[in-house]
């Protein structure tokens, strides 16, 4: 019972924040003076009571019981002050932001997502790319010659210059000096978004208008478009042999390749070839085993092999990358999965993709409107004035806008000022590349509404949502019964070391042994090793003697064990007669055990060292009786049994 998630689940805690229960509603409980309504009672008993949730389920009369004994605690942990604690508030936060994450979400436009992403899986797209390098946060003049730069690019594509040799000559992606801004294929999700969408709308042979992304302006020429390949599972043999490894040792690793090629036509075993001779081994020792991969998640010499290879346990022939030789085996291959397989996946990937602005940009305007946002541009314009250069290098302080209290904007009828947001910048700078002043403060103001909304929506959700409001309640209440029960229970148990041995002395007739046997067991591998162990036995070797002796051609040729058993505990037991101080002979499993009897020893109670664990665990629950007696002692509890009568036994 010692995991928060137990606690969470066995006795779920009820509403905390009084001031959102439903006016009108029947109170149920009320707990030293806090009133619980019946529909939050009727919550976490439905919940601990339905199929499959509750081994034991109760009555509403028995599951009151637990659950004033969980409320009794809780109060005792707030009247305490562990809810003010800084440990217990950071781990609470922590918690509450992700449960408020699913209501600070669009779901029609995640759904869209969601469905836009599966759709576009269904299609693998090659494309080549020219890059010109421009950062999110350039100044307006350096974003305006790279916007042109790019465009006289295009310019010279669409009059038929090779699309290759400009990206090679003048895209600034590294890598196009090597692939001539040739990507390969790919898929959705394994761009950044704009880029993905920029390539699955752009028809086959054409070139893209400039897309912008967080690297820079692209142009991205289509080079075609095929069904999805769906995903394949291979192993490989890789001799390695890098692209500047020179032709001594690329002839030499070409010439290894096709020797082991040939012994896998001459029969050979992929597997064991690939434990002998492959140079990769981080899964050499499983056979060259790969994970699951599709379109644009290898090289495109790798996965144009794997991919052409047509049934299981066939293999290809040497192929060449920047990496070395491999001879590739086919171990399985799948289709795209229907949308229902896929669903959870996409939406955890959409969640950290950039295209999960778009539900945040939603979610923003959605707030602005329910709560009449409304602000004051001039405001925001005069930080363009105090906020210097210095910002740039984290040495910008708020004093710069002393005396500045004006009304930035207003949401809900509360009002945010200048001072916030002269506090919020100096908090949030860092050394970065100078760029425009105006530019910087409006990014900045930007991200400082956005978090002010989202926090006055989190502020919100218990008031709006039920679901939200008691699970938050749940979490909350099962951190404090948690700590609360570390120290009065669990950690007291642990610590009092008098108290434990007193609650032995008065209840060790609950800590018995049954009969038990004393016994030392050799476990022969066969019988010729019975013999010479029993030989050994008779002349008074000691079991290290015997077993150094025994065991000297194989380590399994003879096992010893010795120990006090108590009934059906040891297979090999069962088939020997408890008889003191006896040698018997018994053959189990293929084995032969030889059984030397010293001693049956009859009932008795258990030392504490012996019954430690159960002592303790015993011990503790002595200790919750004691403190759930004097809670219920010193809080008043009033249950109206009237509406409790009104609840179905299930």
């Amino acid at each position: 019972m010692k995991t928060r998630k137990l606690l969470f689940t066995a006795i779920a805690a009820t509403i905390s924040f009084a001031s959102y229960a439903q006016k009108g509603e029947p109170i149920i409980l009320t707990v030293a003076g806090e009133p619980v309504t019946k529909s939050d009672f009727l919550y976490v008993y439905n919940k601990n009571n339905s199929n499959g949730a509750a081994i034991d389920k109760k009555s509403p009369a028995d599951y009151m019981e637990l659950y004033i004994n969980f409320k009794l605690k809780v109060k005792e942990a707030v009247d305490a002050g562990m809810d003010t604690a800084k440990a217990f508030k950071q781990e609470f936060s922590g918690y509450q932001k992700q449960l408020a994450q699913p209501y600070l979400t669009d779901k029609a436009v995640t759904e869209n997502l969601i469905k836009e992403a599966y759709e576009r899986m269904k299609t693998d797209v090659r494309a080549s790319h020219i890059l010109i390098k421009i950062s999110a946060e350039a100044l307006p003049k350096d974003t305006l010659a790279a916007w042109n730069k790019i465009n006289e690019i295009r310019k010279r594509a669409l009059k038929g210059e090779d699309f290759g040799k400009l990206a090679k000559d003048l895209s600034e992606d590294p890598s196009a000096k090597d692939n001539s801004g040739d990507l390969g294929y790919f898929t959705s999700m394994r761009m950044i978004y704009p880029f993905e969408s920029g390539a699955y709308n752009t028809p086959v042979g054409e070139i893209s208008q400039p897309v912008r992304t967080k690297f820079g302006y692209h142009i991205i020429k289509v080079v075609d478009k095929r069904a999805s390949q769906g995903e394949v599972k291979v192993a490989h043999i890789m001799i390695k042999a890098l692209k500047d490894s020179g032709k001594q040792a690329t002839d030499a690793a070409e010439a290894k390749a096709n020797e082991i090629y040939s012994k896998l036509q001459a029969g050979g075993d992929f597997t064991e070839l690939c434990k002998q001779f492959s140079d990769d081994k981080s899964n050499s020792k499983k056979g060259g085993e790969l994970n699951w991969f599709g379109s644009g998640q290898m090289v495109p010499e790798f996965e144009t092999t794997a991919f052409a290879l047509k049934n299981k346990d066939d293999y290809s022939k040497p192929v060449k990358t920047d990496y070395g030789w491999h001879i590739i085996k086919l171990l399985d291959k799948k289709g795209l999965p229907e949308f229902k397989e896929l669903e959870g996946e996409l939406k955890q990937k959409i969640s950290k993709d950039s295209r999960s602005q778009m539900s945040r940009t939603a979610v923003i305007n959605k707030i602005k409107a329910e709560y009449k946002f409304k602000e004051i541009p001039k405001a925001k314009e005069e930080f363009y004035a105090v906020v210097d250069t210095n910002i740039f290098n984290g040495k910008w302080t708020a004093d710069k806008a002393k005396g500045m209290e004006k009304e930035l904007f207003n949401l809900g009828g509360v009002k945010s000022t200048q001072k916030g947001f002269a506090d919020y910048l100096a908090s949030h700078q860092a050394k970065r590349p100078k760029t425009e002043i105006q530019t910087y403060v409006d990014n900045m103001y930007k991200q400082f509404v956005e978090e002010e909304l989202i926090k006055y929506e989190e502020s919100k959700l218990a008031s709006k949502y039920t679901d939200y409001r008691m699970l938050l309640n749940e979490y909350r209440d099962g951190i404090l019964l948690f700590n609360h029960m570390e120290q009065k229970v669990w950690k007291k148990a642990q610590i009092d070391t008098v108290g434990l041995q007193k609650y032995y002395e008065t209840s060790k007739d609950k800590f018995q042994w049954e009969e038990r046997l004393d016994a030392k067991l050799f476990i022969c591998k066969n019988d010729s090793v019975a013999t010479a162990t029993r030989k050994m036995i008779d002349a008074g070797k000691t079991s290290d003697e015997i077993l150094a002796d025994m065991n000297k051609t194989s380590k399994l040729n003879l096992k010893v064990e010795a120990g006090k058993y108590i009934k059906d505990e040891n297979d090999y037991l069962d088939e020997v007669k408890w008889t003191n101080n006896t040698i018997q002979t018994v053959k189990k499993d293929g084995q032969t055990i030889i059984v030397i009897v010293n001693d049956v020893l009859a009932p008795g109670p258990k030392t504490l060292k012996e019954a430690k664990g159960l002592v303790t665990t015993a011990y503790q629950d002595y200790l919750e009786k004691e403190w759930i007696k004097e809670l219920r002692g010193k809080y008043k509890v009033d249950v109206n049994k009237e509406v409790l009568a009104t609840i179905p036994t299930p």
